[in-house]
């Protein structure tokens, strides 16, 4: 069975949240006050799963070295350049990743509320983030045991933009691109 593109899936969530939110009251402050009990715990939920993770990443432990070609950015030109760390750094970054992707959000989200006055957003943003937080590599690997081969090995292909297009190249973990990195001059850089 093919799975749908999580693009996808979050389009048709927002279209639909879209509708339903015009028909919900958020003029009654009861509404008001139900949406963002359940905006402020989604949020409290996908806080709660990222601190499990990170015990989960720290108790693992996982010091296998990870060698990969992080591509130079788009419209730069730099080389690319070949990374060395481990599995347990790899993975605390990422988290790292998503508490900021997350705390964006939160602001955003904060400053559209409380100072532009828009409330059919909070809905919208009560979902599609958890939705997110229970799609990533980190929560298949950690939380539900996946092991990390086929799409989820290490290091993982960035997310797409809008329509699948990423600002950069996707790394590149080949021996051939790791030796090309080498003998480039660009390797040895370790991340702690």
């Amino acid at each position: 069975m093919m799975a749908i593109n999580p693009q996808i899936t979050n389009l048709i969530i927002i279209l639909g949240m879209m509708q339903v939110s015009k028909k919900i009251p958020f003029d009654d402050p009861q509404v008001l006050l139900g949406v963002r009990v359940l905006y402020i715990a989604t949020n409290i939920i996908i806080a709660g799963v990222y601190l499990y993770l990170q015990t989960k990443i720290n108790a693992k432990k996982d010091l296998t070295t990870l060698k990969y070609v992080e591509p130079a950015p788009m419209g730069s030109a730099d080389e690319p350049k070949l990374i060395t760390t481990t599995v347990h750094s790899y993975d605390l970054q990422q988290l790292r990743a998503l508490w900021k992707s997350q705390l964006m959000g939160v602001g955003m989200m904060g400053v559209m509320h409380l100072y532009f006055r828009y409330t059919n957003p909070l809905l919208i943003q009560s979902i599609i983030p958890l939705k997110g937080a229970f799609e990533g590599n980190l929560v298949k690997i950690h939380l539900f045991g996946q092991p990390a081969i086929g799409d989820l090995k290490r290091p993982w292909k960035a997310a797409g933009g809008l329509m699948g297009m990423a600002g950069q190249g996707e790394p590149k973990a080949d021996k051939k691109s790791i030796e090309q990195a080498e003998r480039a001059g660009s390797g040895g850089v370790k991340e702690e």
